[in-house]
């Protein structure tokens, strides 16, 4: 990928859920429909694109947002999430513009990125371990911490309060945040658990008590391997708690860990020269009222 700056990679669906409860949605097409998310992502991807411009981008989406895999080892993985007919809850008004966001970036020429069976976080880290060059994710998710390689120059731009306000998170910062070594997120937080995923965590062992053992023993394996042993060095009280939690153990980072190799083909980032259905692209601005965001959007990601 030409450039020189970073890959950038979007979590997608962070960022217009992101968009959609930040921009009201009194901001609306012609015929009344709400596109408060389309917008609101647009005017993001511009900010971001102007702001640090990329070497490459790319729409990391979720193909499956509740991959089975991570379901079979604990069923609670996003359940509360779970809408009657299977899929995930989401807003009616948000529902409405995801294919609407899908087809705007593609008649613009930005590359979308999905693989069968897996997430964006899976598809976001095999992208990262393929790239040469370095990476920045631009996500809302705390999970994606676990991705940090100084040496390797990736980073996460954490979305915070508002649309654009980023916490540039790396080694150090996660180091500075949880007191843990600022490889060993993963481990972390599996031990911690993460109600908004329905990830239960060691009942009992809070953040503070997961750095403490991160610190002590490195990593799940070392914990595991320390409790076969007898080993001592456990915070007061956690070792019962551990030993009482060892099926979670044995199965948690199987569902916390992204997956660096799913299979996706090769993806060319390279920002667009020019739009790949300029035609199209001027169809959705007019049938939804894209206006001023839409035309900041095509200058910025086809200014390469």
């Amino acid at each position: 990928m030409a450039g020189v700056g970073s890959l950038m990679l979007l979590d997608t669906a962070s960022l217009y859920f992101r968009a959609f409860f930040g921009v009201p949605e009194t901001v609306r097409a012609p015929d009344g429909t709400p596109v408060n998310a389309v917008r609101g992502l647009l005017d993001m991807i511009t900010r971001l694109v102007r702001a640090r411009p990329p070497a490459g981008l790319v729409a990391c989406w979720d193909a499956d947002w509740r991959p089975a895999f991570r379901v079979a080892a604990i069923p609670s993985y996003k359940a509360h999430r779970l809408s009657a007919d299977g899929t995930e809850e989401t807003p009616p008004g948000l529902a409405a513009q995801v294919p609407v966001i899908e087809e705007v970036l593609r008649a613009a020429g930005l590359a979308i990125a999905g693989a069968p069976g897996f997430e964006a976080d899976d598809v976001m880290a095999t992208l990262a371990a393929r790239s040469a060059g370095p990476v920045d994710v631009v996500t809302g998710d705390r999970d994606l911490f676990q991705l940090v390689d100084d040496a390797r120059g990736v980073r996460i731009l954490y979305t915070l309060r508002g649309l654009m306000n980023l916490d540039v998170i790396d080694e150090t910062a996660v180091t500075a945040k949880y007191d843990i070594p600022g490889r060993a997120y993963a481990d972390f937080a599996a031990l911690r658990g993460d109600p908004s995923d329905g990830l239960p965590g060691v009942p009992g062992v809070g953040e503070k008590t997961a750095a403490a053992l991160i610190r002590t023993f490195g990593s799940i394996d070392g914990i595991i391997t320390a409790l076969d042993a007898g080993h001592g060095g456990f915070p007061r009280g956690s070792r019962d708690k551990l030993e009482k939690a060892r099926n979670y153990l044995d199965v948690a980072l199987s569902v916390v860990r992204v997956v660096d190799d799913a299979p996706l083909p090769e993806i060319d980032g390279s920002l667009p020269v020019t739009l790949a259905d300029a035609a199209r692209l001027t169809e959705l601005g007019e049938r939804w009222g894209l206006g001023s965001s839409l035309t900041r959007f095509v200058t910025a990601v086809t200014r390469a």
